[in-house]
């Protein structure tokens, strides 16, 4: 169905209200997926608020590694509550529209939160490195303030980025079509819909993508280099598998995080294809924020004994 731009726009030439694409016209496909991703959406917001509270109220998970995993928790929630409630609602109801300012919105959270973890996916692994390449000095170096500030760095720059990007893409016009051809306001499909010349605002996209996706991803591959290095000259095989086993969930939701990322924002202008843009989106958006509380509770014990005390002592206290 093609939407009518007029019925969009206000006495200026600028469109102020957008409408996001339909993604099928068979309602059949469009409940199946509503479903699918309504069922994934609260999996994740259950998931990262158990071990965000687990974390909070355990004592014994008081250390840095969980300190940032607490933040990665919360994080996804602020990500995925950005983005899927709008997607949900353009799935099953006509309502599909969504204004300037929502739209606006929308980015700069996506982009917040997206940017926020990151540099925090970074921090993480240069405290595994810490822990792992320098365990005696790990206690002083990783003090609660330093983990404090490598968390703030990560928070403040996708807020920075957030803003910049935001206020730069929705300072141009949009003059039509107003259909936007994704599931969210992203930032690839919205400049699609501006008006005149937008290869400075391409330029900024792929740099501010170079500086905060592939600049943290390079951190994360030189720290576990390192890791690699110290971990092979261990005399122990036991000592080697507890490092590994400690790096192995993060170095999982790294490589589903970044790998969908990377693909949709530093892969040619010319390979992009909207089709397999919206399914990578969905991927990084809903299905990895679904995927890490399972791949942390599943493959650390103390993680999973909090969880499992916090949901027996809310059972106990429930049937009180």
């Amino acid at each position: 169905m093609t939407i009518n731009c007029s019925l969009l726009q206000d006495n200026s030439l600028s469109v102020k209200r957008f409408a996001f694409a339909k993604f099928s016209e068979v309602t059949e496909q469009c409940f199946l997926l509503f479903t699918l991703i309504l069922l994934m959406f609260l999996a994740s917001m259950t998931g990262n608020a158990l071990i965000a509270f687990a974390i909070w109220t355990k004592s014994v998970l008081h250390t840095p590694m969980y300190f940032f995993l607490a933040n990665l928790s919360l994080l996804e929630i602020g990500y995925t509550c950005s983005i899927t409630p709008k997607m949900l609602q353009s799935l099953v109801s006509e309502a599909r529209e969504i204004s300037r300012e929502g739209c606006a919105t929308q980015m700069f959270f996506f982009t917040f939160f997206g940017i926020s973890e990151c540099c925090l996916l970074a921090a993480m692994a240069f405290d595994r490195y810490m822990a792992i390449c320098f365990p005696l000095h790990y206690a002083t170096r990783m003090s609660y303030g330093m983990c404090a500030q490598l968390a703030m760095v990560s928070w403040g720059m996708g807020c920075m980025v957030g803003l910049g990007q935001t206020n730069y893409i929705f300072s141009l016009d949009f003059c039509g079509p107003c259909e936007i051809d994704h599931f969210f306001c992203d930032l690839p499909p919205i400049l699609k819909l501006a008006c005149g010349d937008t290869s400075h605002n391409e330029v900024a996209v792929f740099v501010a993508a170079i500086l905060c996706i592939s600049s943290p991803f390079l951190l994360i591959i030189t720290s576990y280099g390192r890791i690699l290095t110290a971990v092979l000259v261990m005399p122990s095989p036991e000592g080697r598998h507890k490092a590994l086993s400690t790096c192995s969930s993060h170095l999982l939701v790294v490589t589903l995080f970044y790998g969908s990322a990377s693909v949709t924002y530093l892969r040619p202008k010319a390979s992009h294809s909207p089709g397999i843009d919206k399914l990578l989106s969905l991927f990084y958006t809903v299905v990895t924020s679904m995927l890490n509380p399972i791949i942390y509770s599943l493959r650390n014990k103390e993680v999973k004994a909090a969880l499992w005390r916090t949901l027996v002592k809310r059972e106990i206290l429930t049937h009180r």
